[in-house]
């Protein structure tokens, strides 16, 4: 019998999916709660928002706000560029922290076929 090697994970990945942008300031306090809880341990954290409410992020000083505290902690906020296309938005009216990826849901399925912990809210 031979030896059998464990690919463990060395970093703690996260990814959260959601259709509110209202969920970032508590999405932004578990990613702080994480990085306690998890130490060196701690790797990425995504979030990816799709849907209606990439409405609410234009001229939205608040959001912008968060967006600049998740920056600050590491956290990559996105939009979905198949919403913003199906609700006639511009990536260019969106605020300049926020990434777009052309498919938010194929994006999030993509990381976690790389092992990022997932949650849809």
């Amino acid at each position: 019998m031979g030896n059998s090697t464990i690919n463990a994970q060395t970093k703690n990945n996260y990814v959260v999916l959601s259709k509110n942008i209202q969920q970032l300031q508590p999405i932004l306090q578990t990613a702080t709660a994480l990085q306690e809880e998890d130490g060196n341990k701690f790797g990425e954290f995504h979030v990816i928002f799709c849907g209606k409410t990439l409405q609410e992020t234009q001229d939205n000083p608040e959001f912008t706000a968060l967006l600049k505290t998740a920056h600050k902690q590491a956290v990559k906020v996105f939009a979905c560029g198949i919403s913003l296309k199906k609700l006639n938005l511009n990536e260019k009216d969106l605020p300049t922290e926020l990434k777009v990826t052309e498919n938010g849901i194929l994006y999030g399925f993509q990381l976690a076929k790389k092992g990022f912990l997932t949650l849809s809210i």
